[in-house]
């Protein structure tokens, strides 16, 4: 008799509980911010994830707020990846655009000549970026190439940190027996801080 009087406690329990549960994932869904996301993408066939996940290659996408990965491929070109923030309700927007790296991009580039074209033009947007960028974070190369006495001061691709398309290293060619010294006066002549530059040593 005992348990028949208990069975309706626990049931009424249990569906006391299932009942909050879904109250409060309806709440915390219906607070739960989400930004739009817009994708424009050239090849407009690649194929495009979001956080390992496939979406559509154009278009726009609710987000979560957060840290976010997207990556782009398609046979004949170069894979991409780019990491975007999304901060609350704001909304975000990303290109992704391949290079054609083989005859099969190459070919579709030929086919298709107006995103071709504006592959290009992405291509001189983010070069005269990184220029822009670069000019500021190192004003050493307003005046490169350089030749002192004793010395050549020119610039290469980053040694310490090759996969960075914004980091330099400063290269001094010495061709003098002081021209080490000479380079070094002309650094600090400019106030540089020579610790900030990567400097790479050569002799002719």
């Amino acid at each position: 008799m005992e348990e028949d009087t208990r069975r309706p406690l626990v049931t009424g329990v249990v569906v006391l509980a299932v009942i909050l549960v879904l109250i409060g994932g309806f709440v915390i869904w219906r607070h739960d911010p989400k930004a739009e996301l817009t994708v424009k993408s050239i090849p407009n066939d690649l194929t495009l994830t979001l956080d390992g996940q496939q979406i559509a290659a154009n278009g726009k996408l609710d987000v979560r707020p957060g840290t976010h990965t997207l990556e782009g491929s398609r046979e004949g070109f170069q894979s991409y990846t780019q990491t975007l923030t999304v901060r609350g309700k704001d909304p975000v927007s990303a290109t992704v655009y391949l290079y054609a790296n083989g005859p099969v991009g190459v070919e579709w580039g030929k086919n298709n000549p107006e995103q071709e074209r504006e592959t290009e033009a992405e291509a001189g947007r983010k070069y005269d970026e990184i220029q822009r960028r670069l000019a500021a974070k190192y004003p050493v190369l307003d005046q490169l190439p350089y030749i002192g006495p004793g010395f050549k001061a020119t610039y290469e691709g980053s040694r310490s940190d090759p996969g960075n398309p914004e980091a330099i290293s400063l290269r001094i060619l010495i061709y003098g027996p002081d021209g080490k010294k000479e380079a070094l006066e002309w650094i600090a002549g400019n106030r540089w801080d020579p610790a900030s530059l990567d400097i790479i040593y050569a002799t002719s």
